[in-house]
């Protein structure tokens, strides 16, 4: 994907301040969005990286720039997703 900070969960690029996650204090989280870490945790924590794969795919197709259709995006997405901190193997 494009060179923009990226959501560490989700992939989501962070291009506005209102994007950004919160820490507990309520501080911005540098690394994860508005959408996956809203108040200091994240909004599922138990969700697998498949299934991050799955919830993200209508937004990818919606944006329409990186992938026109389902299979593209899912392709796409499990390239991408497990290249960010959340998801990376220890």
């Amino acid at each position: 994907m494009e060179n923009l900070i990226h959501c560490q969960s989700c992939g989501m690029p962070i291009s506005e301040e209102s994007h950004y996650g919160k820490n507990t204090d309520g501080s911005k989280n540098e690394d994860y969005c508005c959408h996956c870490y809203p108040a200091g945790a994240f909004t599922n924590p138990h969700e697998t990286l498949d299934e991050m794969i799955e919830s993200c795919i209508p937004f990818i197709v919606e944006d329409g720039i990186h992938a026109k259709d389902e299979e593209s995006a899912r392709a796409l997405l499990t390239e991408f997703l497990p290249t960010l901190k959340r998801w990376k193997k220890a």
